[in-house]
This record gives C-alpha cells, structure tokens and sequence, in this order.
C-alpha cells in the first residue's frame, strides 16, 4: 500500500558537495578587523594545519568545545601571516550545521587575501554567493521563509525592513504555512487511502470537514496574500503621489521633504512633465515620493502623457497628497477637484488634501478651508512650515495600513500562495460537485506543492541556485 504522508516531502539529496568552504564573511576592503569563515567536514583538519597557539603549539580540535574562543597565529608552513582570533562551532550546533572556524584578522586586503589562498591551498574551496546559508537550510537549521530573510536582514536600511525581515527569521510566517499544510496532509493522505480501496468504494475523507478545513485555509491564504501589497510597499518603501493643479508647490515640497534641489521648480506651468521619484526615511519607515505633473486640460501632446502618468502612479500608490494652492482654487473648486480625482484613480487610495501657501493668505482663508476639510494639513513648502505634521500624518496613516499582523514581502512567497489559493478554490468545487476522489487527490497534490515551496518542503536546485545566488558572498 502507498505510504501517502511520504509524497509530499522532496526526496532530493543534498545538492552540495561535501566540500569545506571558505569565504570573507565581513565587507570588502579595509577596516580594523575581518572575519574568515570555513565551513565542511575538513574545517578542523585545515584549522588544526594552520593554526597554532602563541606558543607555537597545534590545537587538538578532539578536545576543544564548541562556542569557545582561542587566540594565536596563522601559519603558511613556518611563516607568519596574521595573529587571529579563532571561533570554534562545532555541527550541528553551528550556523551551517557544519563544523565551523571563524578568524578575526586584522583588516588588510592583503591579509585577507592571504588567508584565504592558505585555506584554499589547504583543501577548501571558495564559497560561492549564498552558500552558507544554503548548507543551513539543506542541514536543517532554517526553512527556507528563514533563509530568505537572512538576506532581508542584510539589505535592511530602515527599521521597518529590518522589523520584517527579524519577523520572518524568527520562524512565525514559516511556522504558519508549515501549519496550514500539515492539516491538508492528514486529509490529502486519507484521500490517497481512498484510492487504494477504490473496488470497494469507501469514503475515509469525510467531505463535510474536507470542505470546512479548505474554507479556513483559503480564509488564511487570501489574508496572507492581501498583505503582500502592504508588505511589499513597507519593505521597498511606501509610495507616496504627490498630486495637484499646476503650480501648487508639488516640486517645491519634495525638494522640501528631501532637503534638496530633487526637482525644478519654475513659475511656469507643466514644469514637471514627468515623475520624479526619491525616497526618504521617516521615522524608521521608508516613504517613495513621486512628484507628478499638473493636472490640466492641455494641447501639449508631452503634458497630457504625464497627467496620464500622474493618475497611473496615484492609482498604484498607498496614499496620494493633493496639493491645493488657495490663491488658485476656492473651497467649492477643491471640493470638485477632489471628487474627479478619487473616482479616477479609485476610493481605495487614501487622499489626503494638502493645503499650500498658507504663507500667502489670512487666517480666515485657512479657517473656512479647515472647517470644510477636518483632515486636511497645512503647510508652506517654501518656508517649510508644518512639514513635520505632514511627515507624522503620513507615518500614523501606514500604522493604520500595516498593524501588527503578519506581512508578506517577498514576491515569490506571493505568487507561491496564489497558486495555492487556486488550487484550493478548485478544491471546493470539486467537494461541491462530486469530482472523482483521484481529481480531487491531485488538486490536493498541487496545494500541498505550492505551500511547500514557500516554506522548502518542496525545491528544486533551479529554485535554490535562483534564491541564494542574490546573496552575498560570506553569507
């Protein structure tokens, strides 16, 4: 009889030869120290053949603990090459999984260069990008999810990527879909069962809980999905529209909000033709700004482009500023020009009016615009007044977009979960109208196969190789 709680697990041997690798695991180029690391079967052999104590004594790695530290000298035969610091991690209590060495060295290019052709002479090999966290995955030590956000965490430049990268590496998301797929094992087993007692017709996969479990599942899996959108902006940065009639400051206040000379500002009219994008980081949070071109009724064939473009980027973007200049427009027009906007580039974008130039009108200009707009912000780009407030709204708006829920930010975990909500929804219908045990056993399969890319219960070398080839080499 099938074993059926095997078929779902990738039977595929480690990939890796059993080499000893080596490779710098600190940035390039020069700094007070480096650190070398070599990982494999041979890493002990090679450290007991270049390392020796101050005394001039070889280390017996038989007797040495893991997590402990010793200082002396690298050797190349009888010549010096650096005095080093020496980290011992013994398998499988170790990053890769592996026997390890770690040598802090002083920070010399050629130092650094010099060790590695000792442990290459020696018998290891140079790493290739990625490769020690690749050995950690394939020895157990981190599901695939966890692997990718090592690189996550490398790349991090602002607290909300590093936040969501340590979110990932600490197993939750990982542990999540790990969950949600054990429980479609036990019924996917049970409908493989069926398939062997097919003469007799018998029914083990009660379809009633079938349906209930894929309903909860499927609840899950689009939740997940939904967030990719969000997780996504809050890892490569929130895009932020600036919008507006021509002349309400747009490109005076991005070069505010930059604190530079990003983008042209003329008295001129559809200055701006197309959009000028820049980032900046606010209170741990990564914002993009695009300044758009002016919305107008316009015969110039290159200006229409760029309003076509303005509401292409609004439509995609978290959240647009309308910029109003009330020297140009009076509360009934803004009124209007807001409700044009909304429709053209949807309800789901949230608008947010800006009122500009406050510098140049009275007090009782700004009352009346305050009391028809309660969640306006008023600023003057040009003096920059208020910018702050701008930037806090803006941060309180993403809060209230991101919460504390679980966020997918990686784009292959995106597409992975709507492969699987698919074969999920074909699932049910399948349950709804009766299909055949062995059609409903395969949508199972291909769930099953889906969810487990995400995690790494399911790869391929093309798969890996793709993942880890982005890393850094040392890593």
């Amino acid at each position: 009889m099938k074993q059926p709680g095997n078929l779902y697990l990738c039977d595929m041997k480690n990939p890796l030869s059993g080499d000893t690798i080596c490779a710098l695991a600190t940035p390039a180029g020069i700094g007070a120290l480096a650190v070398i690391r070599l990982s494999g079967k041979d890493s002990f052999k090679i450290g007991a053949a270049v390392f020796k104590t101050r005394k001039g004594k070889s280390i017996e790695f038989d007797g040495i603990k893991g997590y402990t530290l010793h200082f002396g000298n690298l050797l190349n035969g009888v010549e010096l090459i650096d005095e080093v610091l020496m980290s011992v991690f013994r398998n499988p209590h170790s990053y890769t999984g592996e026997d390890l060495l770690e040598f802090s060295c002083h920070g010399s290019i050629f130092i650094q260069q010099q060790i590695l052709q000792l442990l290459v002479k020696q018998g290891a090999r140079l790493a290739e990008p990625g490769e020690f966290t690749q050995r950690a995955f394939l020895n157990g030590k981190m599901d695939l999810c966890q692997a990718e956000a090592v690189a996550d965490l490398i790349s991090s430049s602002h607290a909300t990527a590093h936040k969501a990268a340590l979110q990932q590496l600490r197993g939750g998301y990982g542990s999540l879909i790990a969950s949600l797929r054990s429980q479609l094992i036990d019924f996917a087993s049970l409908l493989e069962l069926e398939l062997d007692f097919a003469e007799e017709d018998v029914e083990f996969a009660n379809r009633d809980k079938l349906r209930e479990l894929i309903t909860t599942l499927l609840q899950e899996i689009r939740t997940l999905r939904e967030s990719f959108n969000v997780g996504n902006a809050m890892k490569e940065g929130i895009p932020i529209v600036i919008a507006g009639r021509p002349n309400t400051g747009k490109s005076t206040l991005l070069n505010a909000l930059l604190n530079d000379e990003r983008a042209i500002v003329s008295s001129i009219a559809g200055t701006t033709r197309d959009v000028i994008e820049d980032a900046l980081v606010i209170h741990g949070r990564k914002f993009r700004f695009m300044d758009t071109a002016g919305l107008r009724v316009s015969d110039d064939t290159i200006e229409q482009i760029g309003v076509e473009k303005t509401y292409a980027h609004a439509a995609r973007s978290t959240i647009c500023l309308y910029l109003c200049d009330p020297l140009q427009s009076s509360v009934p027009e803004l009124k209007h020009e807001l409700s044009n906007f909304q429709k053209r580039i949807g309800i789901e974008v949230k608008t947010i009016p800006v009122i500009n130039k406050i510098d140049a009108v009275t007090s009782s200009v700004i009352e009346e615009y305050r009391t028809e707009f309660s969640d306006a912000i008023f600023i003057s780009a040009k003096n920059q007044q208020h910018l702050d407030t701008l930037k806090d709204r803006l941060v309180g708006e993403v809060a209230i977009h991101s919460g504390d829920s679980m966020l997918v930010t990686n784009a292959r975990h995106a597409v992975a979960l709507a492969a699987a909500q698919e074969d999920l929804e074909r699932l049910l219908n399948g349950i709804d109208t009766s299909l055949s045990t062995d059609l409903l056993a395969f949508e199972c399969r291909q769930a099953l196969h889906h969810l487990g890319e995400i995690t790494g219960q399911i790869y391929t070398e093309d798969l890996l190789g793709n993942i880890f080839s982005k890393f850094c080499i040392g890593k």
